[in-house]
């Protein structure tokens, strides 16, 4: 029987945020923070002063939709705020004296930088034209004539405009298809002229075989970034002309740029000499440290968290998001001297009883070609119960998305929700996750579907022979490119039992043509280039080799999804259904790529709940609704 918790769906979604980008102004700090209990809607807090204030008005949402992912919605400039509208796509500005007015009323936007002398915004720009075309470019804004100059095109994406704190020059990033960011960009550098345009860009660094992230101007006048040259994402400057490596190290500074706004590094002033507050990961734990560039010293902060992202600094205080295993992700402050930590937000507003938690332990484990693989491992806990010594735990096995993603182990109260009630959770950081270097997420070029499948399977495996989990009752889920990693492992190999797919992909040449622009060539990379390629892409797509899959599978999708659209999980559920294969599939109207509404979270948790116990034939403790699996006796 399933063990009763206290941790339900509803606690999940009505008392949970998700927290997002981070914006430090006039020593104020400005955050993005979506609410699953307003449908998603991601709305704009400032925090002054020990006071929280909710600044964007309820009929708006601060959410961007350039490469569909979004992220760098907002900016913020001596207490003028500019935001990207989900809704419209317009780009708005307001102040503390002055409703929300309109900027633009054509194509989408994001990242915005504003110059600090001249009034315009320095934007990157996707138009999405009729013949289903898209073009990015960088762009000006002006914000008193509302005119917008295009100021660099000519590549395929662009991204992180970082203005020169005395205006004097502008620095951005570019990449090409069939490259992905963290593949291989290039950093580029202009002056500003009077009116705010450019002139003589030239790239500094960077290249197709390198990938640049975070570009950032000192105080001091010099450039900052990562690149992962040395086979890491490593601190870089630029001094007259001249690249200098600030401290190299086996460690991830740097991260793949999914989304738009993210920081992983930021300056302060400390005895009268310029410091850099930055984030590095080893082993998919991450590190808060202060590196002093004039020393190549790092000094690592003792905090009690695992987890960091959304970096920026005030003039005497660190302000990140932070977790660990045992705490929600949160906004907080440090003190970089004392260590002083002060809470300004939480991503979870009520306390749980440790007695529920279950901590994430890193696990190393072997897998093919005599490498190892890593994966966060949560066993069944529940203070309540004790564990059956004559029957081992079904384990559910995360596959994450991207692929080129990663996962750490903050508290995740959705993982709770199923260790609490009996189940072990295996959250893998199969070969081809960042945060490992990029010889690790390199191992899945031209092996997407094989690499993550094996490396999945012998995770499993691992805690199988070990005792920690039932082979029984071995289930696989995962979203997007997670999803595809399940159908595939549910098709070609016969370990996991049961399978979940969020708005994963089962048709691998259809993706091809229907996917968008940010990921338009993203599997010439992973399967190889189409359509050279093609007879790889029907060897590893699972709805090709339906006739090999034998395992009851739950399909959940998106209506709205312009990533992975619904015809993928359409076809896999009448495949299955044709076969005789148990299977379910809800689709969920206005859910995108990721679903956001509490409603959706919801009636997916209890939807897998009752597809787990149905399949395994395991007594239900607790009242949930019924989902249709069609082809279950």
């Amino acid at each position: 029987m399933t063990w009763k918790s206290p941790i339900t769906p509803e606690l999940i979604t009505a008392q949970s945020v998700r927290l997002g980008e981070v914006h430090i102004d006039l020593e104020e700090i400005y955050f993005v923070e979506s609410r699953p209990s307003e449908k998603g809607r991601s709305t704009i807090l400032k925090w002054n002063e020990g006071k929280l204030e909710e600044i964007l008005p309820q009929q708006y949402n601060a959410r961007s939709k350039v490469h569909e992912y979004g992220g760098g919605a907002i900016c913020v400039e001596n207490g003028e705020i500019f935001f990207s509208n989900f809704q419209d796509q317009y780009l708005y500005h307001f102040s503390k004296d002055q409703d929300p007015s309109i900027i633009t009323k054509k194509h989408r936007y994001a990242n915005h930088v504003k110059h600090p002398h001249i009034n315009c915004l320095y934007s990157i720009e996707e138009k999405h034209l009729h013949d289903n075309k898209v073009i990015n470019s960088l762009v000006k804004i002006d914000l008193d004539s509302k005119n917008i100059h295009t100021i660099h095109e000519g590549h395929d994406f662009y991204a992180s405009p970082t203005a020169h704190p005395d205006g004097s020059m502008l620095a951005w990033i570019t990449w090409d298809m069939p490259n992905m960011p963290w593949d291989g960009s290039s950093l580029w550098i202009a002056a500003i002229n009077p009116d705010g345009t450019i002139l003589g860009p030239r790239m500094v660094a960077g290249g197709k075989t390198e990938s640049i992230y975070g570009p950032k101007w000192g105080p001091d006048g010099y450039l900052y970034y990562t690149s992962d040259r040395s086979g890491y994402w490593n601190l870089y400057r630029l001094i007259d002309g001249k690249e200098e490596s600030l401290y190299p190290m086996d460690a991830e500074f740097g991260e793949a740029q999914w989304i738009f706004g993210t920081s992983r590094f930021d300056f302060f002033e400390l005895e009268g000499r310029m410091q850099i507050a930055c984030i590095y990961t080893t082993f998919g734990i991450d590190h808060l440290a202060i590196l002093d560039p004039d020393t190549n010293t790092l000094t690592m902060l003792d905090l009690p968290y695992k987890t960091f992202q959304n970096l920026h600094t005030t003039s005497k205080l660190l302000v990140c998001e932070a977790g660990s295993p045992l705490k929600p992700l949160s906004l907080i402050t440090v003190d970089p001297i004392s260590l002083k930590i002060e809470l300004i937000r939480k991503s979870l507003s009520t306390d749980l009883d440790p007695g529920y938690i279950s901590e994430g332990k890193l696990i190393e484990f072997p897998t093919e070609n005599d490498k190892t693989a890593f994966a966060f491992f949560y066993p069944p806990k529940n203070k309540d119960y004790e564990e059956d010594p004559k029957q081992l735990a079904p384990l559910i096995v995360k596959s994450h998305g991207g692929p080129s993603g990663h996962v750490k182990s903050t508290l995740n109260l959705e993982f709770q929700y199923w260790t609490s009630r009996g189940f072990g959770i295996l959250d893998v950081n199969y070969g081809g996750s960042t945060g490992h270097g990029r010889a690790y997420r390199e191992r899945l070029n031209g092996t997407w579907g094989v690499v993550d499948v094996d490396d999945c399977i012998n995770g499993a495996k691992f805690l199988v022979q070990n005792k920690q989990a039932d082979p029984e009752r071995l289930i696989i889920k995962g979203g997007s490119a997670g999803g595809y990693t399940t159908l595939a492992a549910l098709t070609f190999r016969d370990v996991f039992k049961a399978g979940v797919s969020y708005y994963g992909v089962s048709d691998l040449e259809a993706l091809v043509s229907d996917t968008h622009k940010f990921e338009a060539r993203y599997l010439d990379q992973l399967i190889g280039p189409y359509p050279e390629k093609k007879d790889l892409y029907l060897k590893r797509g699972p709805i090709h080799h339906i006739d090999k899959l034998s395992c009851p599978l739950l399909l959940l999708q998106g209506a709205d999804d312009k990533v992975v659209l619904p015809n993928q999980a359409e076809m896999m559920y009448k495949a299955l259904l044709k076969k005789g294969i148990p299977v379910s599939y809800l689709l969920f109207e206005n859910e995108g790529h990721g679903f956001r509404m509490a409603e959706t979270i919801k009636k997916c948790l209890e939807a897998e709940l009752y597809f787990y116990t149905k399949i395994f034939q395991i007594p239900l403790s607790e009242e949930i609704p019924v989902i249709s699996i069609q082809n279950l006796d």
